[in-house]
């Protein structure tokens, strides 16, 4: 137990120093790791690093799904920005293991659709069609290091592909919380998307090359390839804090707070809170996503869930709302299933 929490103490460490050293703003590559996941997280205006404690735990904070007992699975589904044909799906298990820890597994994909292929000499479309999409398949452990301590990894693949290109790499994300001792508040803290830098590669980079244009002869032109830029992935330090007020015996008032500094913007605040009912059966929710972030499209965020227990099952269902100045507002579903 000791090593485990010296491995993850020194790890987080050691990732808190490289990140510190990134200073710049710009460009990240597989920016759908930043797009929040689940309806219930995205409702709270995705402060949940010390809330998570279901099945979308795997993204916001892997430490908690230490606090599971059962095993759970959820999907959810996201529709991004009105009239645009771009969906982020996630599909999640976990599964207890006792004093092993947890263990899990998620899969999340990026859909933009199809689009229409153009050239210069058709810029109104060659009658091609071609797609995009962006997926990462992670697995997680996470165990509980003291009955008030729990810790947890998680490590990824990442895959972004566009017509004949694509680029991946691999990341993983280290993350704790702690219940403290006052008033029952908790704390978190991770780091995520830490990792290789993304390059693209394919057979639409290729182009046939005179390396010498002066000279006529045979094999005037070679095949060559463009050479693309690497960019990092949008690696982000998080820390939250979290209160549950009980109240008329089966009521619940969950607040909580998440500071995020990101490695491609300015530092910002999430806000979010969720009002529960009849020992968890309705819940509603609201937040504000990007608080103090320049420029920031985000906003208000609203949603509600039902949870059902139904013998040794127990099955939940989530809807999210999220303001998006420019492109109007995004739609959250979720489903989950306990047992």
């Amino acid at each position: 137990m000791k090593k485990f929490l010296l491995f993850i103490l020194f790890s987080t460490l050691l990732q808190c120093t490289a990140f510190s050293q990134v200073t710049k703003t710009g460009t990240t590559a597989a920016k759908f790791l930043s797009i929040g996941i689940g309806a219930r997280a995205n409702a709270m205006g995705g402060a949940f690093t010390s809330v998570a404690n279901d099945a979308s735990s795997l993204y916001w904070n892997p430490a908690g799904a230490a606090e599971l007992n059962d095993f759970e699975a959820m999907f959810t589904y996201t529709s991004l920005y009105k009239d645009l044909d771009i969906n982020l799906n996630y599909v999640a298990v976990i599964l207890p293991a006792g004093e092993v820890g947890n263990f899990g597994a998620s899969i999340t994909t990026l859909d933009f659709g199809e689009m229409d292929v153009t050239t210069e000499l058709y810029p109104e479309g060659t009658g091609e069609r071609f797609s995009a999409s962006s997926y990462a398949f992670a697995l997680s452990y996470a165990r509980n290091i003291t009955s008030d301590f729990a810790a947890g990894i998680t490590v990824k693949y990442i895959l972004e592909d566009i017509f004949n290109s694509s680029a991946n790499g691999f990341a993983f994300d280290v993350g704790t919380v702690f219940k403290t001792p006052f008033f029952g508040i908790k704390f978190s803290s991770i780091i995520s998307n830490y990792g290789s830098k993304l390059q693209m590669t394919g057979e639409d980079l290729l182009i046939r090359y005179d390396a010498d244009p002066n000279n006529h002869g045979n094999n005037e032109t070679v095949d060559a390839y463009y050479k693309t830029e690497r960019f990092e992935l949008p690696l982000k330090l998080q820390i939250g804090i979290s209160k549950d007020i009980q109240f008329l015996n089966e009521q619940r008032l969950t607040l909580s707070v998440d500071a995020t500094h990101p490695n491609d913007n300015s530092e910002y605040l999430n806000i979010g809170g969720e009002l529960s009912f009849l020992n968890n059966l309705v819940s509603l929710r609201g937040g504000y996503k990007g608080l103090f972030l320049e420029d920031n499209q985000e906003g208000l965020t609203l949603g509600a869930g039902l949870f059902y227990v139904l013998g040794v099952f127990a099955v939940g269902f989530d809807y999210s709302y999220q303001d998006f100045e420019s492109l109007s507002y995004i739609h959250s579903f979720g489903v989950s299933l306990k047992f």
